[in-house]
């Protein structure tokens, strides 16, 4: 029996870990072509940064990857298996389905340990860390905004041009000045200049050389019957924001990237501050829900594995497309049921949805067995 159980864990676990791998890379690429892309492609952001961000959002893709992954592995698998009459052979010398498919259930429940171990502690750890060297990465490389013969348009009020940059110094500067109605209210030219971020203010300073400004009429900027005022300099300092476009260099966390112990200190000492009534029951119960959901989507991997024993055995396909579509269907059926239905009654907190997340659960459970009855008895 040992031989047997070898052989098929080892079926199931390199088919398994393909498939998670290939959910893992599938929902990492969609959120990084998602987050990542648009600055990347401005060149905002440097390409090494770009690829330690989208090694941070692994464990964060995990938690839905792993389920998925081990549904469709085991639907491969047994596919394969009762296509090629295995099943049948493995049965006639007196094996049950229990003890046939015990490896796959022996992995499930490893399956529900890593998953704990990510959505408890790995998942939040990586998502702040996630969020925290974004905007750090984003304000270091913030001189990366200016691209040579761009208009920026980025900054409010104001459209910047330059026609060569080399590190941190610009030449051939245009600046235009724009009122609420996108008009030119004046503008400024500078041979040379050069660009500074002021990290402690979140802010990007230009300082151009031998400025040269015209302003004019700012309540009828377009009548240029009247003559625009010239003034020079020999410098000056224009400072623009960079919170509107990378946020502020501090960032709220949100509840799902807790630790439990994180959890529980930022829930006591709501319910020490917060003021009794619906508020502050919907606050607390917020704190219970995500507990409950970080602890179903780890069990997942097991009641889906559950569902996924009975029906890789019955169909008996061999087509990846067909257990593909399956596996993706069941999947998005437990999700919507667990995460969607139930978060529709997460601002009535007397009817506990905290405890209704399990209740999809246990009739995935209750389905999961009945097939498995049914295929034991065939």
């Amino acid at each position: 029996m040992r031989l047997l159980d070898r052989y098929i864990l080892k079926q199931v676990i390199v088919t398994c870990a393909g498939c998670v791998g290939f959910f893992v890379f599938l929902i990492a690429t969609v959120n990084a072509l998602k987050d990542l892309l648009g600055y990347l492609l401005a060149g905002q952001l440097a390409p090494e940064s770009a690829i330690k961000l989208f090694l941070l959002l692994i464990p964060y893709v995990v938690m839905y990857a792993l389920p998925m992954g081990m549904l469709l592995g085991v639907l491969l698998v047994l596919g394969r298996m009762s296509a090629d009459s295995e099943i049948v052979a493995m049965r006639t010398t007196g094996q049950s389905l229990k003890r046939i498919t015990a490896p796959i259930f022996g992995l499930a429940i490893l399956g529900v340990v890593v998953g704990v171990g990510i959505n408890f502690y790995y998942m939040p750890i990586a998502r702040t860390v996630y969020h925290q060297e974004f905007g750090q990465m984003l304000r270091t490389n913030a001189l990366r905004i200016i691209v040579p013969k761009t208009f920026v348009r980025e900054f409010p009020g104001m459209v910047v041009y330059v026609s060569e940059k080399r590190g941190n110094y610009v030449k051939d500067i245009w600046l235009w000045r724009l009122d609420k109605q996108l008009r030119v209210t004046g503008f400024s030219h500078a041979e040379t200049g050069r660009l500074e971020l002021d990290e402690e203010k979140n802010e990007l300073v230009f300082k151009p050389f031998q400025l040269s400004t015209e302003r004019f009429d700012e309540k009828n900027p377009e009548d240029f019957s009247k003559p625009p005022v010239r003034l020079e300099a020999e410098s000056a300092s224009f400072r623009f924001s960079l919170s509107r476009m990378f946020g502020p260099k501090s960032f709220n966390r949100k509840l799902d990237w807790f630790t439990p112990s994180e959890l529980e200190a930022a829930k006591q000492q709501d319910a020490k501050t917060m003021p009794p009534g619906l508020a502050r029951d919907q606050r607390l119960m917020r704190y219970d829900m995500i507990i409950q959901n970080k602890a179903s989507m780890a069990l997942a991997v097991l009641i889906l594995v559950l569902i996924a024993v009975p029906l890789g055995i019955k169909v008996s396909r061999r087509e990846t497309s067909a257990n593909f579509g399956v596996a993706l269907l069941l999947a998005l059926i437990y999700y919507f049921s667990t995460t969607v239905v139930v978060g529709w009654f997460d601002k009535s907190p007397e009817l506990r949805p905290d405890l209704l997340v399990w209740v999809p659960n246990l009739i995935f459970i209750g389905v999961g067995l009945w097939l498995n009855f049914r295929v034991e008895r065939t």
